[in-house]
């Protein structure tokens, strides 16, 4: 069987100078070969010596490469169908995003991105540039009737026409392009401009070079000296744009962007959802399951109460906003999750893909940012980033749950050397092939390695079908394409924040209505707005009986600012007729007790708050 050259594993080519239980190479089992060997010990059959003279020699290892390459393109090269007809690969289009590029205001002389003209276009990835300029006009032209006739050049964000990959002189296309700028697909922009627009800018750079040039004579020390001197361009470079590109950015606000994907609903229109306190998530799924519902209507929100009566008042955003709260609170203890506080990712559980429970979770957290309510902040960043579109990924090995498997992965952290990696690797050799893992390694350092490729695949791929399901419903009022678009500022909406509510962020929103300045009522007002800010720094340092979080459920129906913002801004009232305090969500405003003194008045907040409708729901 060796031929007398060793061995080569059957599967890679790799040779070997021993049989082992696994190949290091690509990690597949080689205990069957141990069989063969057995079958052809001494005395079981002996050939004659004539027999062995005509022996053909063991084939190189050269040969078995070419042959074994030979075989995987031949197999490459076809894809039958069900039926054993061939059938062709589709290609996958992918998205990128196309925008306008117009001339300053102030002189014209230079280009600039049109803000909220930036579209999606879907393409195939093998596309040329003439091509994706016709999509691109194609794409803003149905999207803006007000186009002017072309002709249109496509543009780098730079400004730069797009003819060849940056860098080299290869013609340009798509993914060559996202190979070397090393972004996703939804992170790259390019931009059309009307040629005209275009050229004269490219002209007015030209004749300002023009100007400048003056040819005078020079001893060749005064001309050593210039070569040294910096040059600065007119026109602005890469760099700068780049600069300005990031201005832009951190111009748009939260509140910006979930105010532009709520422009589609429609508030003549509501979708009604009936919620128990005592179980929020069935009335949550029956709404959101119901035949009627529609992501762009209104949410009508109607609490029971302990008899199960259906509370008086019509909902004008408090309640919705408190349902919306408590179902983010129930969402993260569904099984679909896994993963300790604050860094949940998805697992696989049959049943809920059978009641296609990662669809309704995406789609109800979507729904819950764009129509006023929190975001979950529970979510990992790992999974929140691969949502985005980011290629980072950096978890920790305390994110199994696990304790079999993350005890493996400490003792492959925690080698010292490369032999323990080795026996460490061979002793859980059946966990890492599953993963994909099991393989050779020739230092010490590829340790991090297996264990980072180990946890991908353990929160991502092996997860890849529900994660994709839970996609499509984060992609409800376009809210994945604008994580895609706006990762900075989104994605800290559904991944846990170590920032807590405080005293002072709540005595800073909430405003109080004063009376006229003199008045006597001004003087108790001026005196309860002290207790009020006494109480809440009570409240946030644990010495009242309820939280800073519960004084704004309270009062808003939410536990945590929202990214939307308060609409209508939160205000505090005064009360003479009641000892104790009040809201009105709907209007986020809180009406507090005009008391005598501030024990009295801090037993009176904490009894009201404790036996509010919902509270200890939260």
């Amino acid at each position: 069987m060796d031929c007398g050259r060793g061995m080569f594993c059957p599967f890679c080519g790799k040779h070997m100078s021993s049989l082992t239980r696994f190949c290091f190479t690509c990690g597949r089992c080689l205990e069957f070969l141990k069989d063969v060997d057995q079958t052809e010990t001494p005395g079981t059959s002996r050939q004659p010596d004539s027999a062995k003279q005509t022996e053909q020699p063991c084939p190189s290892y050269k040969q078995f490469m070419e042959y074994r390459s030979l075989k995987s393109k031949e197999r490459q090269s076809f894809n039958y169908g069900p039926k054993g007809k061939f059938k062709p690969k589709e290609r996958k289009h992918i998205q990128i995003n196309v925008g306008l590029m117009v001339p300053h205001e102030t002189d014209g002389t230079d280009l600039k991105p049109l803000r909220g003209k930036t579209l999606p276009l879907f393409t195939d990835p093998e596309v040329a540039a003439p091509d994706l300029l016709k999509q691109a006009v194609q794409k803003m032209r149905t999207f803006n009737k007000d186009m002017p006739e072309g002709p249109y050049v496509l543009l780098y964000p730079d400004c730069s026409e797009v003819v060849h990959v940056p860098g080299s002189e290869r013609p340009f296309k798509l993914a060559e392009y996202k190979k070397e700028i090393g972004k996703a697909y939804s992170r790259i922009t390019f931009f059309i401009c009307l040629e005209k627009h275009y050229k004269r800018v490219d002209d007015t750079s030209d004749s300002d070079s023009d100007s400048e040039i003056v040819i005078t004579t020079r001893s060749t020390a005064e001309f050593n000296q210039a070569d040294t001197l910096v040059f600065e361009p007119q026109n602005r470079s890469t760099p700068k744009l780049k600069l300005e590109d990031e201005r832009e950015e951190t111009d748009i606000t939260l509140p910006d962007i979930v105010a532009n994907l709520s422009l589609p609903i429609d508030h003549k229109r509501v979708s009604r959802f009936n919620i128990s306190r005592a179980n929020v998530w069935d009335g949550a799924v029956r709404g959101f399951k119901r035949t009627t519902y529609s992501e762009t209507c209104d949410m009508l929100v109607k609490f029971t109460d302990d008899t199960g009566v259906l509370e008086e008042g019509i909902d004008t955003g408090g309640p919705r906003r408190e349902f919306l709260t408590l179902l983010m609170k129930h969402l993260k203890d569904r099984p679909i999750f896994d993963g300790p506080e604050g860094h949940r990712f998805l697992v696989y559980n049959a049943n809920a893909v059978r009641e296609d429970e990662y669809y309704l979770a995406g789609k109800m957290i979507a729904v819950s940012v764009v129509h006023g309510g929190p975001g979950p902040h529970f979510l990992s960043k790992d999974l929140v980033h691969y949502l985005a579109g980011q290629p980072s990924f950096k978890a920790p090995v305390n994110l199994i749950t696990d304790a079999e498997i993350g005890k493996a992965l400490q003792e492959i952290e925690n080698a010292t050397s490369l032999d323990a990696l080795h026996e460490c690797m061979m002793r859980h050799s059946t966990m890492l092939q599953t993963a994909g893992c099991l393989r050779h390694v020739a230092t010490v350092e590829e340790k991090r390695e297996i264990v980072s490729d180990y946890l991908q695949w353990y929160i991502i791929d092996c997860n890849s079908s529900v994660i994709d399901r839970f996609r499509e419903g984060l992609s409800t009022l376009e809210f994945l394409t604008a994580l895609q678009q706006h990762p900075t500022l989104l994605a800290p909406v559904l991944c846990h924040s170590e920032k807590q509510l405080t005293a002072f962020d709540l005595e800073v929103l909430f405003k109080p209505d004063l009376s006229p300045s003199g008045s006597n009522r001004r003087l108790k007002e001026s005196q309860t707005v002290g207790y009020w800010a006494d109480y809440l720094l009570d409240c946030e340092e644990g010495q009242a009986a309820v939280s800073v979080e519960d004084v704004l459920m309270f009062a808003t129906g939410l536990s945590s600012l929202p990214p939307s913002g308060l609409e209508p801004p939160p205000k505090i009232q005064f009360l003479d007729n009641s000892a104790f305090p009040m809201a009105n969500t709907c209007t986020n405003s809180l009406k507090l007790p005009l008391l005598d003194s501030y024990i009295l008045f801090k037993s009176q907040m904490d009894f009201g708050i404790q036996n509010s409708p919902g509270f200890g729901c939260f």
